[in-house]
């Protein structure tokens, strides 16, 4: 599959070395811009729309994580590259797909690209296809506290949660609760079921998924005809409940 991809580091060299080893070594991958500030990097990203960035972390205008905070629900993967191993917390909280180290592993290169290439293929292969999802149905129950004491849910019963501040909207097929528990309660209640975090205010249960469909940030599609945003930045752990 060929992929296109922006490099955003603000040293020439380092720029030259990604490319020339990118050329060599990658070759389903184009480099179809440069840029060597954030305000470069982001007008680059808009006009090109690439598949994925090498993004250096300390550049001028601002650092790495200041463009990505721009681009909250982005559509391309990021690859990291830097000489500081400090910031590879910060890089996971980013979602990441790799987080190379200067000078550049030509190893290290090949493994973060076919990473890519592996989620873009599977992304492509779901697009806008029924799902099977490599799930089991949903069985248990929970107890979720309403006004007047607590009420009992079947877990399969749940098509979504949804970030509402310090309150989550519970999803039904015909109606909706809203609970004075936060999302990420929810998705602690619900780790050893299959629901999957699809973005920063989304929960969903897999096994009502029937269809992805790419978009700014993509979506799926639910048994009910609901449709739920994806964030570009989840997009790799959806993806891994699916053949």
């Amino acid at each position: 599959m060929q992929l296109k991809a922006i490099i955003i580091e603000d040293e020439a060299v380092s720029r030259d070395i990604l490319r020339n080893y990118t050329a060599k070594y990658c070759d389903n991958v184009t480099i179809v811009s440069e840029a060597s500030n954030i305000k470069e990097g982001l007008v680059a990203i808009e006009k090109y729309q690439p598949d994925f960035i090498f993004l250096d972390v300390e550049m001028p205008y601002g650092n790495a994580f200041d463009l990505l905070d721009k681009l909250p629900d982005r559509e391309f993967e990021v690859i990291f590259v830097t000489a500081y191993n400090h910031y590879a917390i910060d890089a996971l909280n980013q979602h990441a797909a790799y987080y190379l180290m200067k000078p550049i592993d030509i190893d290290e290169l090949i493994k973060a690209v076919a990473y890519i290439t592996d989620v873009k293929v599977k992304e492509q292969q779901l697009y806008n296809t029924v799902l099977t999802p490599k799930v089991s149905n949903v069985n248990g129950k929970i107890t979720i506290p309403v006004q007047d004491g607590f009420e009992v849910i079947n877990v399969s019963d749940i098509y979504f949660c949804k970030a509402d501040d310090n309150y989550t909207e519970v999803y039904f097929e015909h109606k909706k609760m809203l609970v004075s528990k936060t999302l990420k309660y929810f998705e602690g209640l619900l780790v050893d079921y299959d629901f999957a975090r699809v973005h920063k205010s989304y929960l969903v249960n897999v096994s009502k998924i029937v269809k992805y469909k790419k978009g700014k940030g993509g979506s799926v599609v639910l048994d009910n005809n609901y449709e739920v945003m994806v964030s570009a930045a989840k997009k790799a752990d959806l993806l891994a409940y699916f053949n």
